[in-house]
């Protein structure tokens, strides 16, 4: 379940929409000499003002069942840890009991995981739709302005996606989410504030001579 909270993590069903947009496809040419761009959408969807405060939210609204899941998952080990340090030393309904309590926590907990997964892909999603419609058109405007011809979106390596290789100065990606932030009213976050140097510890003075 840590994997399922881990920041920022798009569905797939919403990469494969990406993959076939008019943004990657729409400028495509078959003349020779075409100048080419990649963006790795994900990661600027991710990378804009916006969504590092709305992906950040959603993990903090999340911690509390995060915190729940764990208290379950503790109190399963701590069954199955008494049933394997006891279990043959309780009668054979003590011993049922116990393992019907472990069958019930269990299935608690594996409910409660993939409710709060489905849940938490949901909104991810919801979240990530929002940022790519404001930046397709911010994309279009880039490519026309650089007289781009192409672009494709890098988010999934090949084979899974198309893109085999490409040269670094061809990656969009920071431009593309720099000219987000510049048309977004959403401010960078704030950094965490840089923790105070330590004041050196005061040296005893040497002992006179007597």
């Amino acid at each position: 379940m840590s994997k399922t909270f881990a920041p920022a993590i798009l569905a797939a069903t919403l990469l494969s929409s990406l993959a076939l947009s008019p943004l990657a496809l729409g400028q495509a040419t078959t003349a020779g000499g075409t100048k080419v761009g990649i963006i790795n959408m994900q990661t600027a969807i991710v990378a804009t003002n916006e969504g590092q405060r709305d992906f950040d939210g959603l993990a903090k609204k999340f911690e509390p069942k995060r915190t729940e899941l764990k208290n379950l998952s503790d109190e399963l080990d701590s069954l199955k840890k008494q049933l394997d340090t006891q279990g043959s030393k309780l009668n054979d309904d003590a011993r049922a009991e116990l393992v019907k309590k472990i069958e019930a926590k269990q299935k608690t907990l594996t409910r409660s995981s993939e409710d709060a997964q489905s849940e938490l892909q949901a909104q991810q999603n919801e979240i990530a739709g929002k940022i790519v419609q404001k930046m397709i058109p911010v994309v279009n405007k880039y490519a026309k302005d650089n007289g781009l011809g192409l672009i494709l979106d890098a988010t999934r390596a090949w084979p899974e996606g198309e893109l085999i290789w490409a040269n670094d100065t061809t990656d969009l990606t920071k431009a593309v989410v720099d000219a987000y932030n510049a048309q977004s009213d959403v401010p960078a976050p704030a950094k965490p504030a840089a923790a105070a140097p330590k004041a050196a510890t005061p040296k005893p003075a040497a002992p006179k001579p007597n």
